[in-house]
């Protein structure tokens, strides 16, 4: 269960008022103490994450959030913790536990905004004096049909996981990393710098997706440094017909790329398989509209000790600055600092987001846009900064020859 990505699973978020009993059902779901139950309002704080199996949907991490209505002095904090939960959740539980129902019909139009299915759940059903008079009111208010659940008593439980797994499955969007790039018989070259980013001992996550994607597939994957790729091209009876490399080697890898092979990048391929490959390819091109007065937002998924020569704070940086000139304005934020207001910033620049699912990035993605502030991803930056994009391939462009050129406006 452990072996699969929290990033890779479906979140189902946890959301209602305090005491409506949320970690209590974490519990009951999980089968185990995965989160703290008290009578005392606010014990839950920060966002609790608990990844399972769950039958009918498989792997999927629940998120246990602070109360709806959570007062006192750290209760905006709790609530703006809630807030950004909801930009991961790919499906919501609301937990009713009695009385107005006022601002569980807001967070249900919320939801509902961005298509997340909701599933409403009055808990506590084992001390309903009239439960089928209550579950018809609740029904009339909310226009969702309820599910009685005790998470004491374990009513209703299963039914419930039932349900979480059919609205599940109709949220998952199965999303293929090189799409219809390759298949079955075709040599893929994965062109991988052993720098001071990359971990010793392990490849990062991308890396280790895209092979076993790749080998799902059929392919034949040769993999190399930078500096061995003149002979692992040489060893090849024929190119290959796709290369991939790490953004910050495109350079130097596009110019040994034999004209034959379709170039992309991990980062480009996360773009796809994490967002909107094609928001971010028109996000690119507010690059040739930056002026030493703009401001750019760089924003990475995780939070990690940053290289020597880290890609989102030192090189995207340097080559930003030296075609734009160094009175450039640049903020990097990591994890879950993104700001709510984005207005200051001419362009934002993503990471591929492999440590985030698919969500959140759409979520950024969607508050960019309703701000009108442009964004792209690392991969496609560099390209375009470097002169290449138009040689880039993306996983939703139609299977090609290969040599074709990259026909996107960027």
């Amino acid at each position: 269960m452990e072996h699969t990505p929290r990033a890779n699973r479906i979140h189902i978020g946890i959301y209602g008022r305090c005491n409506s009993g949320k970690s209590s059902l974490v519990n009951a779901l999980t089968g185990q103490q995965a989160a703290v139950v008290s009578d005392v309002a606010g014990t839950t704080t920060d966002a609790v994450n608990k990844s399972m199996e769950l039958p009918g949907l498989g792997a999927v991490t629940f998120i246990d959030t602070a109360g709806f209505d959570d007062t006192g002095e750290l209760g905006p904090q709790r609530l703006d913790r809630t807030r950004k939960a909801a930009d991961r959740t790919d499906v919501a539980l609301i937990v009713h536990a009695g009385g107005a129902t006022d601002i569980e019909r807001e967070w249900i139009g919320r939801f509902g905004e961005r298509n997340i299915p909701v599933v409403l759940v009055r808990n506590k059903a084992d001390l309903l004096a009239d439960g089928t008079a209550e579950l018809a009111t609740l029904r009339t208010e909310t226009g969702i049909d309820p599910i009685a659940v005790s998470a004491r008593t374990g009513q209703g439980i299963e039914r419930l996981i039932a349900a979480i797994a059919e609205a599940g499955r109709s949220a998952a969007e199965e999303v293929s990393i090189t799409g219809g790039l390759v298949g079955t018989g075709d040599v893929v070259m994965l062109v991988m710098p052993q720098d001071a980013q990359a971990p010793k001992g392990r490849l990062i996550l991308p890396q280790v997706q895209t092979i076993r994607e790749l080998l799902d597939k059929g392919c034949t994957v040769v993999s190399c440094t930078p500096a061995g790729m003149r002979s692992s091209l040489a060893a090849l009876s024929a190119p290959p017909r796709l290369v991939i490399t790490d953004s910050q080697a495109f350079a130097a890898v596009s110019d040994m790329t034999p004209p034959e092979s379709m170039l992309t990048s991990f980062s480009v391929l996360f773009a796809h398989y994490k967002g909107d490959i094609r928001a971010f390819m028109e996000g690119a091109a507010a690059i040739d509209r930056l002026t030493e007065r703009s401001r750019v937002l760089i924003a990475e998924a995780c939070t990690h000790a940053p290289a020597t020569e880290d890609i989102g704070r030192v090189k995207i940086p340097r080559l930003l600055r030296k075609r734009i000139g160094e009175g450039l304005a640049i903020d990097i934020v990591a994890g879950a600092d993104f700001p709510d207001d984005l207005s200051p910033y001419d362009l934002i620049i993503h990471c591929g987001a492999c440590m985030f699912n698919r969500r959140h990035v759409l979520s950024r993605l969607g508050r960019a846009s309703a701000q009108q502030v442009p964004m792209t991803n690392y991969g496609i930056t560099i390209a375009h900064l470097t002169g290449i994009l138009d040689r880039v391939v993306y996983p939703d462009m139609e299977r090609r020859a290969p040599g074709a050129q990259n026909t996107a406006t960027a």
